[in-house]
């Protein structure tokens, strides 16, 4: 039948391939909208979303480790579901997240936790479940009290957002890796307590000047590729397989002389690589979480000079260099508000673009979802004229996230970091049960 119909019809290769193009053209297409549908549907879900956010007054006496805030974080911040094909691609319900923050407005440092109001309950009881001496209030959101950035406006901004340096299976330094300092039982002044740093810092902000740092948390979601099978795979399986890759030029394979047709391993592992190995393998059976970290300094330029700025912006850099584990990993700065190259921006519109966007996704908590124009990252040279500056979201355990935020005990003696008295923070009787 198809001789028949090209001996009966004359096609050069310019008329097959347009044909062929037509005929396959739907496919793409389809996905496209599928994807572009699930998008919209998403975004519409998050507008209709409900949020609160909890400023934590810490207690003037705390005496446990991160280890308490490790467990704040699975039972309340911890949401594994399952979403149904109609949940996630009709209605459009993401998996909930959370964002952790540590500000310092004038000096002032504050803990907030944001969520949606429907864990709002949840939230609190197990903040007060490991700190009953804490208090828990609800207040106006901080971050619509400085107006959009504008070149002549009165505030200047600079922000950046971390991620992990080397891979997401590679560990930073924990509070365990400070030795036995950080044990619940140890006496405070004998503590080193890896977030005084950060602590310390945000409590010498000059009056007109504010930082703000941001942690976006959820369970964990990410995928990776598998070079084995050429799938996706989860945190575990992916760690499982790079453990294995480094382990490989270490690893002789032999034959079992007691039991014939089969084979054994034998591993000589270099000791320069033991700590490497060792540190994946204490986290793997630990809870793991999507996070994302964005810092914005803002300066009132009437209060403040712009060499003052810059010296904040700069400071900034370095807040979580105490958390850097030469051998494993450490945080990494990317997606500044600043164009390298003056003749990149001439006229400033580009940094503009960048410091707005900043500040949106600083305020909206954007991290997962970010719009649609910021979800892909542009191949070369369209890079170059559309910086997307996409968030890249990095994989930490619950004992690395309790290392960079939880509350300090009175190892850290900040003056502006405001404590309630223990006897007048007690839990309110109307919490549910």
């Amino acid at each position: 039948m198809i001789g028949d119909f090209l001996a009966t019809h004359s096609f050069n290769l310019i008329q097959i391939l347009l044909v062929t193009v037509g005929y396959l053209m739907p496919l793409p297409l389809a996905f496209i909208a599928f994807h572009l549908w699930h998008h919209y549907r998403t975004e519409r879900f998050i507008m209709g979303m409900k949020w609160v956010l909890l400023e934590i007054l810490v207690p003037r006496e705390v005496v446990k480790s991160p280890a308490a805030m490790e467990l704040v974080f699975i039972n309340a911040f911890y949401h594994q579901s399952i979403k149904s094909f109609w949940e996630q691609y009709i209605i459009g319900a993401p998996v909930f997240w959370f964002s952790l923050e540590m500000v310092s407005i004038d000096g002032r440092v504050h803990f907030y936790v944001r969520t949606p109001s429907r864990l709002k309950n949840l939230v609190e009881t197990q903040i007060y479940a490991q700190y009953p001496q804490a208090k828990v209030i609800e207040v106006e959101d901080y971050v619509f009290k400085i107006p959009q950035y504008t070149q002549t406006g009165e505030w200047d901004i600079w922000g950046c957002e971390f991620t992990k340096l080397k891979e997401d299976f590679l560990p930073i330094r924990t509070y365990k890796g400070f030795g036995e300092d950080m044990k619940t039982g140890i006496e405070e002044e004998y503590k080193i307590d890896p977030i005084t740093p950060t602590i310390e810092y945000l409590g010498s902000v000059p009056k007109g000047q504010q930082v703000w740092i941001q942690i976006v948390i959820r369970e964990n979601a990410k995928k990776y590729h598998s070079h084995k099978t050429g799938k996706s795979v989860n945190f575990v399986e992916g760690a499982n397989e790079y453990i294995e890759n480094i382990l490989a030029p270490y690893t002789r394979v032999h034959k079992n002389e007691q039991v014939p047709g089969t084979f054994g391993k034998q591993v000589g592992l270099p000791k320069h690589l033991e700590p490497i190995i060792q540190s994946i393998t204490d986290q793997l059976g630990l809870v793991h979480f999507d996070c994302g970290i964005r810092v914005l300094s803002l300066s009132n330029k009437k209060e403040c000079t712009i060499e003052q700025f810059n010296n904040l912006r700069r400071d900034i850099r370095l807040l979580f260099r105490q958390y850097a584990q030469p051998f494993s990993n450490e945080f990494n700065r990317i997606n500044g508000t600043i164009i390298g190259a003056v003749w990149a921006d001439p006229t400033g519109l580009g940094t503009t673009k960048l410091k707005k966007r900043a500040l949106n996704f600083y305020r909206l908590r954007t991290f997962f979802h970010p719009p649609i124009q910021y979800s892909y990252k542009y191949p070369a040279p369209l890079s170059f004229f559309f910086p997307t500056n996409n968030p890249q979201l990095f994989v930490l355990s619950v004992e690395e996230l309790a290392t960079i935020f939880h509350f300090p005990g009175m190892v850290s003696e900040t003056p502006s970091f405001k404590r309630i008295e223990s006897k007048i923070a007690k839990p309110p009787s109307n919490l549910p049960i």
